[in-house]
């Protein structure tokens, strides 16, 4: 269970720990020894945790007796909360037979208390636990849900079942080692998932212009959509990257080197060009993406030329590439540097050719 937070007198409390017997409090400013103080607690904080772990207990417990199903170990998250089951499947229906269950508990007001055993004490032996720590120090504290649990726990409990208010379980999801993860939310985080699903329903009908029976086929009439359109812009892109190639070879003395920047494009985008213009000659200094902060880029041109430049361009933009047989791609951080590339390959060709 997470730990508590507060304030000692007008100092908050970033964290508390334990040593042994005591509670280590972190705090950002220096108390003075023996000064009286008033401490305040979150309390919103305390109650939600003491929520989430009786309703831990109350789960395992009846997923124990009606389906055998042990705890393994749990985790209190800070929007949900996990528990481990040592078995590789739980159904569905056996999900909403245990959430029936423990819902029926909370109505029957069934009560929770702590008892304090001596540390040797045999009925410890009679109480579900995971064993203590090895720094345990003093009496053990055992929580008792009234003829449904006795379980070894230092964290907070709510005092009777309807506390816990309502328990909601997510479902189940797959854990390691042939282990289920059973995910769950209880009292006031079920209220609070139950009005954040509200207006995200509210924003969708706003959106979708359709009621909430009819969103997911909204939204899968609109991802066919989106696919159709990508798709479509795909074989756009490839058709200008032929053209833009075509349109560069039709010249009657064509350069020694190309350069090319587009905003819109991919990889494929510059490789199609590349491809069609040839690089047996020409060296090709291609880059798609935001003109001035991220993107991609190619080189491509005669093999020593492009392993010799390669490093050094992708250097410039501040990026990371690889390339093999006259093709050096990857990313670029500094798009705005192109230039400094671009001055970079001409000086290349100007030294392999003193005439040009």
């Amino acid at each position: 269970q997470p730990d508590d937070r507060g304030l000692i007198g007008d100092v908050p409390v970033l964290r508390v720990t334990r040593r042994g017997p005591e509670a280590v409090h972190f705090v950002p400013a220096a108390l003075e020894p023996g000064a009286e103080v008033l401490l305040s607690l979150d309390w919103e904080r305390r109650f939600d945790h003491m929520q989430q772990h009786s309703g831990q207990h109350l789960i395992s417990a009846i997923a124990e007796q009606m389906f055998g199903f042990k705890t393994t170990s749990w985790e209190l998250g800070r929007q949900r909360s996990v528990i481990e089951l040592d078995t590789p499947l739980v159904a569905a229906e056996q999900v909403e037979a245990l959430e029936k269950s423990v819902n029926e508990k909370i109505r029957d007001r069934v009560p929770v208390t702590v008892r304090e055993l001596a540390a040797d004490d045999p009925e410890i032996e009679t109480v579900r636990s995971r064993g203590l720590p090895d720094d345990h120090a003093g009496p053990v504290r055992v929580v008792d849900i009234q003829g449904i649990d006795s379980n070894l726990c230092c964290g907070t409990h709510v005092s009777n079942l309807s506390d816990l208010q309502v328990i909601k379980l997510l479902g189940v999801e797959k854990g390691k080692k042939n282990k289920t993860n059973l995910v769950f939310l209880v009292g006031n985080r079920v209220l609070k998932s139950i009005e954040q699903s509200h207006s995200t329903e509210k924003a969708l009908t706003s959106l979708l212009k359709n009621g909430p029976g009819e969103h997911i086929e909204a939204v899968k009439r609109l991802q066919s959509s989106v696919k159709l359109l990508q798709k479509n812009n795909l074989n756009l892109l490839r058709d200008i990257a032929v053209l833009i190639a075509r349109d560069f070879k039709s010249k009657p003395a064509p350069k020694q080197l190309f350069v090319l920047h587009r905003k819109e494009g991919d990889s494929e985008f510059m490789n199609i060009i590349a491809n069609e213009i040839g690089t047996e000659e020409t060296l090709l200094f291609l880059t798609v993406g935001d003109e001035k902060e991220a993107g991609l880029f190619l080189l491509a041109g005669p093999v020593e030329a492009v392993e010799n430049l390669g490093p050094r361009v992708a250097e410039l933009l501040g990026g990371k590439g690889a390339g093999k047989r006259g093709r050096f791609q990857g990313k670029a951080a500094k798009m705005s540097r192109r230039g400094e590339v671009q001055a970079l390959l001409q000086e290349f060709i100007s030294h392999q050719n003193p005439e040009a």
